[in-house]
């Protein structure tokens, strides 16, 4: 192997396990977005160029190399704009991190810089699901089996918390305080940031059910989510999560047609928000309750709720209005009259 491709690996080895986590303090979560994201790169140009792993340098990451990558993704993988632009991201930073190490490499770094981020379509929609869909689900389970206890704790304080997929699995026993008066939960979002958000005193009786009967410390550090892998209590991975909630919702649609047909883990935050907005709580109580950082992001549960608009605006049109006034031109199985007036 050349000198060379040994300090593209050394570069990538530092950026992944030092200068991220350490210098930048990110996540776990996104330390791991930026692993697959290289890795997913390094292993189209082994499969695309023919280029194997040990002769990968920095000259190999030309920008014709790059935007056969992004293409690749659409085509091959399906991945929105968004994904796209992330993986791009990560490219940029690391090679901009190269070329802070070693000047060598800011010519790698500025031409890739070049490649443009790919526009996004504002989403005015969010994918969510009513109560009837909730309670459905909820009693999908089977809470005579350890799993199904499990399962049915995970989706109660999911959707009672609003938590996101990731910060539902790093959760510990004592991250839930069941205090009498104002029981709450403290999650861990994107960047580390830490926030708190009451639960109901139902999720609290959940919650002392769970800990019976999986013998947990409520003072536990260890995952409140777990499978056992060789005797081990592993936290429980979103695959799993993701699983077992597509299986209920199918096992669900089956009785009810109504039923969503792809219900995600983080449609019950969604769903949440959404049913808290219909309910009155104010828009910024909102953001704050998601974690969100910017109020824009939030906004997003204003556009998307049009039947709390239709009713407003039902409300606010009167009976006497002149919407509501003179002969509706157009009733069931007149179709023939409405042809012989317009000439047709």
């Amino acid at each position: 192997m050349k000198i060379k491709d040994l300090d593209f690996y050394r570069s990538v080895r530092d950026y992944l396990t030092v200068y991220l986590p350490e210098q930048r303090v990110c996540s776990f979560a996104t330390v791991k977005s930026y692993r697959e994201a290289i890795s997913l790169f390094l292993e189209f140009i082994t499969k695309s160029q023919g280029i194997g792993m040990a002769k990968i340098g920095f000259e190999t990451i030309t920008p014709e190399v790059v935007s056969d990558f992004l293409k690749w993704l659409v085509t091959d993988k399906k991945s929105t704009a968004t994904t796209i632009n992330h993986r791009l991201a990560v490219i940029r930073a690391f090679l901009k991190y190269a070329g802070t190490r070693n000047p060598e490499y800011w010519e790698c770094y500025l031409k890739i810089q070049q490649i443009p981020f790919r526009k996004v379509q504002k989403k005015l929609t969010v994918n969510h699901f009513d109560e009837n869909t909730l309670s459905a689900l909820l009693t999908e389970p089977d809470i005579r089996k350890k799993t199904g206890h499990r399962d049915l704790f995970f989706m109660f304080l999911m959707y009672d918390s609003g938590a996101r997929d990731g910060e539902m699995l790093s959760l510990h026993p004592c991250d839930v305080i069941p205090d009498l008066k104002a029981p709450y939960v403290i999650l861990r979002g994107k960047g580390n940031k830490i926030r708190t958000v009451p639960l109901m005193k139902k999720t609290i009786d959940h919650f002392g059910g769970y800990l019976k009967r999986y013998q947990l410390d409520p003072r536990d550090e260890g995952p409140l989510f777990f499978t056992i892998i060789h005797g081990k209590r592993c936290v429980m991975s979103d695959d799993n999560v993701a699983r077992f909630i597509r299986k209920y919702a199918l096992a669900a649609r089956l009785k009810n047609s109504l039923i969503p047909e792809n219900i995600t883990p983080h449609m019950f935050r969604h769903s949440r928000a959404i049913h808290l907005y219909r309910n009155g709580v104010p828009l910024p109580l909102i953001s704050q309750w998601l974690g969100h950082s910017n109020l824009e992001t939030t906004l997003v549960y204003a556009y998307a709720d049009t039947e709390m608009k239709r009713k407003a605006i039902e409300s606010a049109t009167k009976k006497n209005h002149p919407l509501y006034q003179g002969e509706v031109l157009y009733k069931e199985g007149e179709d023939e009259k409405i042809r012989e007036f317009y000439g047709l």
